[in-house]
């Protein structure tokens, strides 16, 4: 039987601001929704929403202790991420050294005047 595809990818996942927080503050440390949602100044069922998005991406671990559910960084599906962008990252890196070379040579005229 085939696994369902993720409702969110994690493209979505981190495309809200808040959600991009949740994921920082989830690092290093498993927190409960309640003492997430003490971090943000909305309510906890929309902290909640937030959760449930970077669940299903696969990004957040759940865990049951007692009463309340326990969220945990789950970092691996962000490999993909840092996949993309790494495809990206040598256009950067070709301007950055345009632009050290640019400021390099007016800066060598600049001593030679």
């Amino acid at each position: 039987m085939a696994v369902p595809a993720p409702k969110y990818d994690v493209f979505q996942a981190i495309a809200d601001p808040t959600r991009r927080q949740l994921l920082e503050l989830l690092g290093d440390q498993e927190l409960s929704v309640t003492v997430i949602s003490s971090h943000f100044p909305m309510t906890r069922t929309a902290v909640s929403k937030h959760l449930r998005i970077l669940t299903e991406a696969g990004l957040l671990t759940e865990k049951k202790v007692g009463r309340e559910t326990r969220y945990r960084l789950k970092a691996e599906p962000l490999l993909e991420l840092k996949k993309w962008l790494d495809y990206y990252e040598r256009f950067w890196e070709n301007k950055l050294s345009a632009l050290k070379r640019f400021v390099e040579a007016d800066e060598s005229k600049e001593i030679g005047r």
